[in-house]
């Protein structure tokens, strides 16, 4: 059952939960699935460790660019990830937080259960991100994110 302000995207795909972590976790891998395409994401930049930043940036069709910062607070390689854009890294608080993301890679006879849980400081955080697209570009990104790990 979600949590109070959270919304959840579950697939089962046919790749490796190390494929799918690498995915999340490389900046050259993340750079080909992280936006819903027609968007781009032309920054990746990681620092993989508890209170490391990743630094995302993805780019609109009309040249927007929107940054999606975050830091980790949990990796269990292979296994699930935790950020937060409520810090910038090292643990130097943000001006607003928005969400926390906990990612899981749960191995199912050799295909890979993927959740990604979106849990959101506020109800209206939440309404928010529902009215951006989160249902639509999560599971759009989660299509391309299937597709890239099924060639690495």
């Amino acid at each position: 059952m979600p949590a109070e302000h959270e919304l959840v995207l579950t697939r089962l795909i046919d790749a490796s939960c190390e494929k799918l972590f690498r995915c999340w976790t490389e900046p050259e891998l993340l750079k080909q699935w992280f936006a819903p395409a027609p968007y781009t994401t032309p920054v990746a930049e990681v620092d993989l460790r508890v209170g490391g930043a990743n630094r995302i940036v993805m780019k609109a069709p009309d040249g927007q660019e929107i940054p999606c910062p975050g830091t980790y607070l949990e990796i269990v390689p292979n296994r699930k990830l935790v950020f937060t854009d409520a810090y910038t890294g090292d643990w130097v608080p943000s001006g607003k937080p928005f969400m926390t993301v906990i990612v899981t890679f749960d191995d199912e006879a050799g295909q890979t259960r993927y959740t990604a849980r979106v849990r959101h400081w506020s109800a209206e955080d939440k309404k928010a991100h529902e009215e951006m697209g989160f249902h639509q570009g999560w599971a759009q990104c989660a299509d391309q994110l299937t597709a890239l790990a099924r060639t690495i």
